[in-house]
């Protein structure tokens, strides 16, 4: 099967939506499909090989630059330039705002899609589409679900839309931008032949939105590139480290962490507890996180390499990325397990329906770091039981969530619409 699959770069940023795209788009061509990955916004960034196109559509300095000036709507003279990679990546590092604070006039002007300032952005895509000839489009999220009626209209295919974290952002748009890009997806979600959603809890937060669409929505639970992760060896028993690596991000909770680490450490001086911390951040970012660190004296590895990554995990106890809002996918969680961490999750967003598939961990409640630092003693207290769950969700994970596992149920879907 041909796929043209249009995900979204995240500003020069790792997050989970550009490696799970890339993850299903390289399944998906190691099954022998036909797959063409291509960026919109910024590239896509990852820890593994990437399959994506170079070029990028909908780039974000043109949308910026069409939407606040005529000019740039009516000419194509400066595109190959303002869209080039490399012109885009090194305006990431400084020049894009994912906030949705920020961002409402140009997410509302993405929802109206050939009706909005980004017209010519379409008749774009739809040339390329052509030239590509996919039997299906699948768009990463349903902010694109705009260029769903213009593939339909002109390509006669199928099109196929990701729920995968957007609610949250949608819901932090300020009025009238919120309620102005739910009404227009709700009139874009008709053009879409099924909606497929990376946890349960993404389908209940549109449910409102999208009406009589959650008739076409299922659920495919992420998966993840399972190459090169080990059992973890057997941990020393005079000492306690527990692990965060994620984007190190505000709402990814490591202060919430911190603190909840040093009322362990607090309750049991006679243990040897550690925090260790790692992943991407945003250059302006980093001056908060030394404070924290100053503060309660944890290590900070930074931004790790694929391999280091594992290396990482196999190094910790137990696992902790106590994010404070509903998160979508949960990649992480799914890595540590494949190393056979035992992981600590809140219970929210995905988490829930993670724990109740691997039995991998433990849940505790949202935003509580009293009840985290209680969840965290509980493993440590009983190494047995922590043992037990890490493996349980090692095996879990290598059976049920691999990336092979989450293209061949997406490809399921394929089959289905283009059928």
């Amino acid at each position: 099967m041909r796929i043209a699959y249009i995900g979204a770069g995240a500003a020069g940023s790792i997050c989970a939506n550009c490696l799970k795209d890339n993850a299903l788009a390289a399944a998906l061509m190691k099954l022998g499909h036909d797959v063409v990955l291509l960026p919109a916004y910024t590239p896509l960034l990852t820890d593994e090989a990437d399959v994506s196109e170079r070029r990028v559509v909908f780039g974000g300095i043109n949308l910026y630059l069409q939407g606040r000036f005529r000019l740039f709507r009516r000419t194509a003279a400066f595109d190959f330039m303002l869209d080039h990679p490399r012109v885009l990546g090194w305006a990431s590092r400084f020049a894009v705002d994912t906030d949705p604070r920020n961002l409402g006039a140009m997410t509302r002007d993405t929802f109206l899609g050939t009706r909005g300032p980004y017209r010519r952005e379409h008749v774009k895509l739809i040339e390329m589409l052509k030239d590509i000839r996919p039997e299906v489009v699948h768009l990463t999220n349903s902010m694109l679900s705009c260029m769903a009626e213009p593939v339909k209209q002109h390509l006669g295919i199928p099109v196929v839309c990701s729920l995968q974290g957007e609610p949250d952002f949608l819901a932090a748009l300020p009025e009238p931008y919120r309620s102005e890009c739910y009404d227009l997806l709700r009139e874009n979600a008709v053009h879409v032949d099924h909606f497929v959603a990376s946890c349960n809890d993404q389908i209940r937060s549109l449910s409102a939105i999208l009406g009589d669409a959650l008739g076409r929505c299922e659920t495919v639970l992420p998966g993840i590139c399972l190459d090169g992760y080990v059992e973890r060896p057997n941990r020393r028993n005079d000492q306690f480290v527990i692990g965060f690596l994620a984007r190190v991000a505000e709402n990814k909770g490591l202060p919430l962490l911190a603190e909840a680490v040093d009322r362990l450490k607090r309750a049991h001086p006679d243990r040897n507890v550690q925090l260790r911390i790692a992943g991407w951040r945003a250059p302006k970012a980093q001056k908060s996180i030394d404070r924290l660190r100053e503060r309660f004296g944890f290590e900070d590895s930074g931004f790790l390499s694929r391999q280091q990554k594992i290396e990482f995990l196999a190094g910790l106890d137990a696992f902790c990325v106590p994010a404070t809002y509903p998160a979508a996918k949960g990649l992480y969680v799914l890595e540590a397990l494949a190393a056979g961490v035992p992981v600590v999750m809140p219970k929210i967003g995905v988490f829930p329906q993670l724990h109740s598939a691997t039995q991998g961990g433990l849940l505790f409640e949202p935003n509580n770091s009293a009840d985290l630092a209680a969840t965290l003693a509980d493993l440590m207290a009983n190494t047995d039981r922590a043992t037990a769950l890490g493996s349980m969700g090692r095996q879990t994970v290598l059976q049920r969530f691999h990336a092979d596992r989450m293209a061949l149920d997406t490809l399921g879907v394929y089959r289905r619409v283009a059928s």
